[in-house]
This record gives C-alpha cells, structure tokens and sequence, in this order.
C-alpha cells in the first residue's frame, strides 16, 4: 500500500447494498496498516505450525506475511522495522531452510513445489479446464504464459508464450559466471533469437523461474491452465527482509543473513558480505534484485524505498506509486466528487 491510496478501512463486516454511497476515504495510511497486522496477529494466534494439506496456510506463512507488512509500513513510521525483524526473526531457524544443489536449480520445477523453502506458495492446477470464454473457470494460472517465447518457437522442454517479462541484459550482467541464480534465473536465446517472434523491447532472454513447461500439461484452454504454482513468499526472502529490518532497526543479524543466501547461490562463503562493498542497506536492496529476480518483488521494493523515479523509464513521482481507481467503480459508487481521483490521473 501506499500514502496516497487513500484507502477505507471497512473492519468486521460486510459492505451491504448501498452503503457504498456514503464509504468516503480516509488518508490515514497506518490505519489500514493497523488493520492488517492485526488480522495477522489473529491468524498467528490460531493457525498449526503444519497443515495436513500443503495448500492450507501456516503460521509461519502468517509470520512472515506480517513481517512483510511491518517491513513496508516501516517506509511510513521508522518503529515499524524492528517490529519486522522480530517478526520475520519469528520465522528464521524454525522449519524453512534454503534449498541447495540440484534442488535450487531445480527450485521452480514441478517437482519442487511446496518444497522446505516455501513458506507461501499460491497452489495451481491444471486439472480443471478454462477458455477464453469463461477465464475465471480455471484453477491454473495463466501468468506464467506471458514469459515464454512467441511462435513459432519450438522446444522439447518449455512451451511458447507471449514473449512479456523479459529480463534485461543490465540484469543478466549483475550475475557472474559462478551464481547458480543465472541459471536459474535466465532462458537464454540470444543465439537463437530467429526461432521465435521477437515482441518489444527483446533480449534474448526468457524468465526461466515462470516459462510455461511442457511437462505441466493441462486440460482447457493451454494459454489459460498452467499447473505452476506461484512461490509468494521463499525462505531466501524472509532471510533478506529480515536483513533490511535489523539494519533499518539497528540489529546486529544482518550480514549473517545476507550471506546466507549468498552462500547458496556461490556454493561457499567466498562472497559473505565486507565492509569495502559500501552500504550495508544497499547490498541487501542489489541482493534482493538478484535473489528475486522475475518473481514480481522489484517494482515494490523500488517504490517502498523510494527508488523507482531513478529506475524505471517514464515512472512519475506521486503518481505511478498507484494505479487510477477504475471509472466504473468510481460511478457505481457515485464517488467521482466524493472520493475524487488517485493524485495525477
């Protein structure tokens, strides 16, 4: 969330027919934060550490979304950040640990689902069918159709796409040759870019985390029906979430964590973290963008710590943070005076 959102807090029950005309905005932000955090707290309070089902949400998985949500409500009030780092610490040393060997490599596989690294994990299926006529008939998910190369791209192992979510060669050049994370991380076709459709702005690379897999075949409409399941929160990144907030909150377990994760993507701890890199703060942020690389975290780290005017193309300050409400809504609700629109649109 953001300061500008402008969001109603509506706690405890159910918006009935009409009400909508008299909902009117609050600026406050904290008071939605509050809001959350105390959901959260309640669901800590009632849910096992295990669930029979893998799909069934756990404690920690409740943890480290309130850690989360410390993490960014700290962007507004500073006290925030070590309510994070207790929280998150909450979660650190307990039943999650990072994956290593070919189970990293293989992380975003089918066969790593629900794995010791997940702590939430979105579950899909590709057992029932969808099409283009009734999208919200799907249990899968079509995300992961954007990354995959256009036709007529042909490949025993991945599937063609719609050629969107494409790595940047700036990205692919942060990672050196002994970073397990750019295999993970990059389908590279820059040798091959005449076997596909090249859409805008393409590189070459493909973000192999989500490329559409043969493997997962699926009934319905194929564009509409992967079986990939979306890993929302990994263990990887409690560790770097937790690290930003001992910084920002004065904690001393900060380059311990950080060099957690990068002692698994190197295999060693030939790259723990020295003081000659510069800013602490800044290591974990360039930590984060390589570690999380095409999972959809970098556009919000870039605007909770107020980086996104610098880093990406056309972004407009007190603007782009948020997106319009839509027009309809705004009409439904008769609200177009009364809530007015998000600031710049």
């Amino acid at each position: 969330m953001e300061e500008r959102s402008g969001i109603k807090r509506i706690a405890d029950s159910r918006v009935v027919i009409g009400e909508q005309f008299s909902i009117n905005r609050t600026q406050d932000i904290s008071e939605a934060y509050s809001l959350i955090e105390e959901d959260l707290k309640e669901a800590i309070l009632n849910l096992p550490a295990t669930q029979d089902e893998v799909y069934k949400v756990t404690k920690g998985a409740a943890q480290a979304l309130l850690g989360k949500v410390y993490l960014y409500h700290g962007t507004f009030v500073q006290s925030k950040f070590a309510d994070a780092a207790t929280m998150l610490n909450n979660v650190i040393g307990g039943q999650y640990s990072l994956t290593t060997g070919s189970n990293y490599l293989d992380l975003f596989e089918s066969s790593m689902e629900n794995s010791s690294e997940s702590v939430f994990e979105i579950q899909y299926t590709g057992v029932e069918g969808a099409g283009w006529d009734c999208i919200t008939c799907s249990e899968g998910s079509y995300f992961v159709q954007f990354c995959g190369p256009r036709s007529p791209y042909d490949n025993p192992v991945y599937r063609t796409g719609w050629g969107f979510c494409l790595p940047s060669q700036e990205l692919y050049d942060m990672f050196d040759d002994g970073d397990a994370r750019r295999e993970v991380t990059f389908y590279d076709l820059r040798d091959a870019q005449d076997s596909y459709s090249q859409g805008r702005d393409d590189t070459g690379f493909f973000n192999k985390k989500y490329m559409p897999r043969k493997a997962d075949d699926r009934v319905g409409a194929n564009p509409l029906n992967h079986a990939n399941n979306y890993r929302a929160i990994r263990y990887a990144d409690v560790l770097l979430m937790a690290a930003e907030a001992e910084v920002q909150s004065g904690g001393t377990n900060a380059e311990n964590y950080l060099n957690q994760v990068r002692a698994r993507a190197y295999g060693d701890n030939s790259h723990d973290y020295m003081a000659s890199e510069g800013d602490l703060l800044e290591a974990i942020y360039t930590e984060r963008r390589k570690e999380l690389a095409g999972e959809g975290h970098r556009f919000f780290d870039l605007v909770r710590t107020n980086n996104a005017v610098s880093a990406i193309e056309g972004f407009t300050a007190n603007k782009n943070e948020v997106f319009p409400i839509p027009l309809i809504e705004l009409e439904l609700a008769n609200a177009i005076d009364r809530w007015g629109q998000n600031q710049g649109y």
